[in-house]
């Protein structure tokens, strides 16, 4: 066995079996242990808490405070949106040696990368919530990159290399599956998710791509007749149903927002929030477009 594969190994059966000890049996009522406080993950921003637990045997407590998820820290200084927000209660159902597995893998994570052949053997153990943190953390951390070619030589510098070096994060080549005649990256992309049954137009979860159409005149023929044309990845989901998504734009990589419930408007009142950023500009003889009118669907992760 290859030292990688032994250094990743052993904190996976470390971890598992300190979850298996069982406490002693000191003969009196057992003492509730407190729920473990979930430490700041950014500027301003926690893990949220679960509601305060019931009394817990003995043979648990030893256990309690193993399968807490972790939120990626913002970087460059900025306030994290809560990213994984609308995947946490996923995790509150599951038993606790996801929560075991879950610290193991990011142990793995230090000595094997993606890349190597034993992703596929870590990939089964990969719940919805590590796909979203680490789509989502790499995205972060590409806001303000004017030029992906620097990042990742080859790259392309555009939308699909930016959602495609979000998804390598999480061991996704989103192109694996190659191109048809006269298909460009977007179109091949939204393809691979059409056949596997990924796409969806009910509420996105952080981490999901996003497809628009029509986002430029692509053939150059002054018609709305480009198809595919733009992507991106949802970052987090705003109470009032914005989304927002990261994207590599006409300025680089940066955020943008989204709400279907009022895809139409930029601004629901003149001087209000924006609801939807302008994503088409206007050109000669037509006007400018919102992302809300651009929509095409939304794709999850798991299984492209």
């Amino acid at each position: 066995m290859s030292s990688p594969r032994l250094l990743a190994i052993v904190p996976l059966c470390a971890l598992i079996g300190c979850a298996t000890v069982k406490s002693r049996d000191v003969g009196t009522s057992p003492e509730v242990v407190p729920s473990a406080v979930p430490e700041s993950t950014g500027q301003g921003t926690q893990v949220p808490a679960s509601d305060t637990p019931p009394a817990v045997a003995p043979e648990a407590s030893s256990a309690s405070e193993t399968g807490a998820p972790v939120v990626a820290e913002a970087p460059r200084g900025e306030r994290a949106p809560a990213v994984v927000a609308t995947v946490m209660s996923e995790e509150k159902a599951r038993p606790l040696v996801t929560g075991v597995i879950s610290a193991a893998l990011e142990a793995v994570a230090l000595v094997t990368s993606p890349a190597t052949d034993s992703a596929g053997f870590w990939e089964a153990y990969r719940t919805p919530m590590q796909l979203a943190r680490l789509i989502v953390s790499r995205s972060m951390q590409l806001v303000g990159e004017r030029n992906l070619g620097r990042v990742s030589r080859g790259m392309p510098n555009d939308c699909s290399g930016f959602v495609r070096l979000a998804y390598l994060s999480a061991g996704i080549d989103l192109v694996a599956h190659g191109f048809l005649a006269g298909e460009n990256a977007v179109s091949a992309i939204f393809r691979r998710a059409t056949q596997g049954g990924r796409l969806h137009q009910h509420s996105p979860r952080p981490g999901d791509l996003v497809f628009f159409r029509e986002t430029y005149d692509r053939n150059r023929d002054g018609r709305r007749n480009d198809g595919m044309t733009h992507i991106g990845v949802v970052e987090a989901i705003g109470d009032d149903g914005t989304v927002t998504f990261i994207h590599r734009g006409s300025k680089g990589v940066a955020r943008s927002r989204m709400n279907l419930s009022h895809p139409g408007k930029h601004q629901l009142s003149q001087g209000g929030p924006v609801v939807n950023d302008f994503l088409r500009p206007a050109s000669k003889g037509a006007r400018a477009y919102v992302t809300g009118e651009l929509f095409v669907s939304y794709a999850s992760p798991e299984g492209l």
